[in-house]
């Protein structure tokens, strides 16, 4: 059985240190799953966890990169980022439908109240991470 290696830049624990005690865990959950799901994928062998635009980020050789974020200027929500140029996002509301919260063709916006539909995100977090792999398929292998 293979293992995920998974590189974390140290500035990344500093990040999730200083979010706010009501969202850290929220934040938390979402770091948890993008590795769990890269875990799931044969074909990802190294996860990169880094920081973006000062946001929590996760790359691979095989996908798009994905980063996470909660904004002091929307403070009842939190999000997952993908790159607003790639189908990312129009395929995920063209396969999920209203099952999410958008943000134009960037952002899939959870509020702090709110259940995370996780296997349907787990989904989406797959095709991010494998991006290059089927960007051709017309949903993307989802």
């Amino acid at each position: 059985m293979r293992s995920l290696k998974v590189n974390t830049d140290p500035k990344v624990e500093a990040v999730f240190a200083n979010y706010p005690d009501f969202v850290r865990n929220k934040m938390q959950r979402l770091r948890e799953l993008v590795i769990e799901t890269a875990e799931e994928i044969e074909d990802v062998v190294v996860l990169d966890e880094t920081l973006k635009w000062g946001e929590p980020s996760f790359i691979t050789k095989t996908g798009s990169t994905l980063r996470i974020d909660w904004k002091e200027k929307t403070p009842d929500q939190y999000a997952m980022y993908f790159h607003c140029t790639s189908r990312l996002i129009d395929t995920f509301r063209l396969v999920f439908n209203h099952r999410f919260q958008y943000e134009g063709k960037r952002a899939i916006v959870f509020q702090l109240n709110q259940k995370i539909p996780e296997i349907e995100l787990k989904q989406c977090i797959k095709t991010a991470l494998r991006y290059h792999k089927v960007k051709n398929l017309i949903t993307l292998g989802i």
